[in-house]
């Protein structure tokens, strides 16, 4: 810390200082402070004190200042409004020049469907912001926005430490993504028939279990557990392996490996809520609130799309 923060000087008495100088008097200062003549005076004794020199003399009925008092008068006028209009003028944000650089926590699923649009709408809109996107999921996202070292994140969460917001932005369903080159089925899909297929399944903890597993209580036939939804197009093609995938998911696989299909479970099976979070300290932030907000409405037409797939 710079020693000039460690010393003891209430910065208001220069507020007083500078009103008693303008108007010559404590008693017209005072008026114009809103104060009482006694604490204008207190004030005053303070400044002095810590100053270590007379600021005003006695002239008449009125004060003039002495020569340490003409020369604090001349450096607060020239420092004191400029800190007063950086402290009460609101912070101006203009995206097309804005050069901010986001650090964004994507779950993998979110990556894969959001951080594209996200990109093309900056380019229109803030063509000098760029962003890093960052691995999350809900067991690391609390320490990655707690530590500082995320902007927002889009994801899935547990419970979030305080000084951390949060707001739904939707809650999707899943869908069975498949090959029906080689995994022909009987449409609509039985759940006999589900539970006798092969499947390749997203496991964060690296085993067996996905999902269905975890809501079901009821354990499926597994070829292959990877670590990420990013690339399960790229494992069902041309084989006959079934995916329980968001819809989000799903409808962004057939958008580059459109002969994929899906079909609707033979069970309910929702996931859960698509969260985006943010520190607190950034409420006020005016590129923050612009991000947060594209992020929101993206997601929320990219949901109203795959609904309708």
């Amino acid at each position: 810390m710079s020693d000039n923060y460690g010393r003891d000087l209430d910065l208001n008495l220069l507020r007083v200082f500078a009103v008693v100088a303008d108007a010559g008097s404590v008693t017209q200062a005072a008026g114009r402070l809103y104060l009482t003549q006694p604490a204008v005076s207190a004030a005053l004794r303070r400044l002095t004190t810590a100053v270590g020199s007379p600021l005003f003399a006695r002239q008449g009925r009125g004060l003039t200042l002495t020569s340490r008092g003409a020369q604090l008068r001349a450096q607060v006028q020239a420092h004191l409004p400029a800190l007063i209009d950086a402290a009460l003028t609101p912070a101006r944000f203009d995206p097309a020049t804005s050069d901010r650089t986001f650090r964004i926590g994507f779950s993998d699923a979110a990556e894969v469907w959001l951080l594209p649009a996200l990109l093309r709408t900056l380019e229109q809109e803030a063509p000098h912001m760029r962003v890093i996107a960052l691995p999350v999921q809900f067991r690391s996202v609390s320490q990655a926005l707690a530590t500082g070292g995320l902007d927002a994140a889009i994801t899935v969460a547990d419970d979030v430490p305080a000084g951390v917001r949060r707001t739904t932005l939707f809650t999707g369903g899943f869908v069975c993504l498949y090959d029906p080159r080689h995994a022909r089925m009987k449409l609509p899909l039985r759940k006999a028939e589900y539970f006798a297929r092969e499947h390749v399944i997203v496991s964060y903890n690296g085993d067996l279990r996905g999902i269905v597993e975890d809501v079901m209580r009821r354990s499926r036939r597994i070829r292959c557990s990877v670590s990420s939804f990013a690339n399960l197009g790229a494992v069902i093609d041309g084989s006959s392996l079934l995916a329980t995938v968001p819809a989000l998911v799903a409808r962004q696989a057939r958008q580059t490996r459109p002969h994929l299909r899906t079909a609707a479970l033979p069970f309910v099976l929702r996931g859960a809520a698509m969260e985006l979070l943010w520190p607190s300290a950034l409420d006020d932030d005016g590129p923050g609130l612009f991000l947060r907000a594209h992020l929101a409405r993206l997601a929320a037409t990219t949901a109203r799309r795959a609904e309708r797939a």
